[in-house]
């Protein structure tokens, strides 16, 4: 069923108007070509920029216009995957380095706000993390010393709830988180980075990444870009191979926007302990009326195609803990890449040259992993030590994440099975605007039914690792179950890691 109502939209696209750039139009030599006009490309833009370095951006298609239009903008140093998770798997002094590198990120954040006067909303505000209704608090006096431990002091248990809440019980209290409008904030980086000297093109797709003494880019028009070194951050690596793409999975994760009066929740963040977890804060950017932000509902990418379901519980969740809520406003989904082991992968990219690094993983704390990617990756082009190298080394080993990677690996699999199963036959009658995946032989075809009824055929076959893609009727798009490749319905590619489209099938 759908959401009552509310555009499929975030509310930051419809909020934030980014001019596109010139696309790429010939042969370039810089110090620094960064793919991906993210929060971690743009910020790695940015800080190299300021420290002199010759950076050029290329984008697939807009600033900000993959993931980061999608996020929510939660800027918190409470972890998703929790710090007694984190202790277990990495110990407590990384578990630490973890707590002071999303704290750093947040301040990094603010730091750039100020300096570059950017008007995107930047506020300082409580966090509070709380239990589902009935459910043992046991799970918040674990954390609270887990994170206490990690550095996190200042964090409290709190009985008592805050005015202009509604009734979470018992919870913690996590002071100095932050959000803002995540693409203004872009909007600004954008704008500093060419002040700097950095070039942005847009619209400007990469289809090849290769390492060497000089790293070398191919773009899909033919141009070529050389480089000294070269930073994939395009949430998933275009330049994926084994050592990533089995060591994070994809999943969707789904928002909506309702409408609330004016100053009737406090502003703050808010996350449950569910599994998967709620997430909630409050834009205060329209004039007569607040938007109440609610996110969850998550799963494995290509793995469920019942997003107005999902959309409805969000609404159903926020409306008996918020009655005065009216209408959805908006409704949209994001993809989120989880780590087997909770933390971002960022650093130089494994089995390759020392000056091809990656940024991703951001296990849904994508404007902080996203900014720490920009610090790490500036310190280590520039030769500058910093302590979370190792934390974050895409290469690291370990031993507390192997039972999920075997899991997800797994799950994955199975997903191969679409091979075996019989499929539809392509005789099947198709409403307009839907897709679905045929048999035809030994074949697996894509079919889009547009609106006047004409179908579209494509190779169902990803071209990443050969799984069988699915349909998403919400976003209307074409999703790998196995690494998360999204293809729009025509087949062009929206999300990595596969960097090619889905072949086009020409009518006899």
């Amino acid at each position: 069923m759908p959401a009552s109502s509310g555009t499929t939209v975030s509310i930051w696209m419809d909020t934030a108007h980014i001019p596109d750039r010139q696309a790429l139009t010939t042969d370039v030599t810089t110090d620094v070509c960064i793919i991906g006009a993210g929060i971690a490309g743009l910020t790695t833009a940015y800080l190299l920029a300021k420290e002199g370095t010759k950076v050029l951006v290329l984008a697939d298609r807009g600033v900000g216009a993959g993931e980061t239009e999608r996020t929510t903008a939660h800027l918190a140093n409470a972890l998703d995957d929790r710090y007694v998770e984190l202790e277990k798997i990495h110990g407590i002094e990384k578990a630490a380095l973890a707590a002071g590198s999303h704290t750093a990120a947040i301040n990094q954040i603010e730091t750039i706000v100020r300096s570059e006067k950017i008007d995107c909303a930047f506020e300082r505000l409580n966090g509070y993390l709380f239990v589902p209704e009935g459910e043992s608090n046991d799970i918040l006096h674990r954390e609270l010393a887990a994170a206490h431990r990690a550095g996190l002091t200042d964090v409290t248990i709190e009985t008592r709830v805050p005015p202009n809440t509604f009734d979470m019980g018992v919870h913690l209290q996590f002071p100095d988180q932050g959000q803002f409008h995540p693409l203004l904030y872009l909007k600004g980086l954008a704008d500093a980075v060419e002040k700097m000297g950095g070039i942005i093109h847009t619209n400007t797709h990469v289809d090849s990444v290769k390492g060497g003494e000089t790293a070398v880019i191919k773009t899909a028009n033919g141009h070529t870009v050389t480089a000294a070194s070269v930073v994939v951050a395009t949430n998933a690596p275009i330049n994926d191979n084994a050592t990533i793409y089995t060591r994070q999975a994809p999943y969707r994760t789904y928002v909506v926007g309702l409408k609330i009066p004016k100053k009737t929740l406090q502003k703050a963040l808010y996350w449950d302990t569910q599994d998967p977890y709620h997430y909630v804060r409050v834009d205060d950017s329209q004039k007569n009326h607040d938007v109440l932000i609610v996110g969850g509902e998550d799963h494995k990418t290509g793995q469920a195609n019942d997003a107005g379901l999902r959309y409805q519980r969000l609404e159903t969740w926020a409306r008996k803990r918020f009655p005065a809520a009216t209408k959805v406003l908006y409704h949209w989904s994001g993809q989120v890449l989880e780590t087997v082991d909770g933390l971002a992968m960022i650093g130089r990219k494994p089995l390759d040259t020392d000056n091809v690094y990656i940024i991703t993983g951001d296990s849904g704390m994508g404007m902080t992993h996203g900014t720490i990617g920009g610090m790490l990756i500036r310190d280590l082009i520039l030769g500058t030590e910093n302590p979370w190298a190792d934390l974050y080394d895409p290469g690291r080993k370990t031993i507390g994440d192997l039972k999920e990677f075997v899991k997800e690996n797994a799950n994955v699999a199975g997903e191969y099975a679409d091979w075996l199963r019989p499929g539809k036959h392509d005789d099947v009658p198709m409403k307009t605007e839907t897709g679905m995946v045929v048999r035809r032989g030994t074949k697996r075809i894509a079919v889009y039914c547009d609106a006047f009824g004409k179908k579209n055929e494509l190779s169902a076959v990803c071209p990443h690792k050969g799984c069988i893609v699915h349909w998403n009727s919400g976003e209307k798009s074409w999703d790998c179950p196995c690494h998360g490749s999204r293809f729009d319905r025509y087949g062009t590619v929206v999300n990595g890691p596969s960097s090619r489209n889905l072949v086009m099938i020409e009518a006899d």
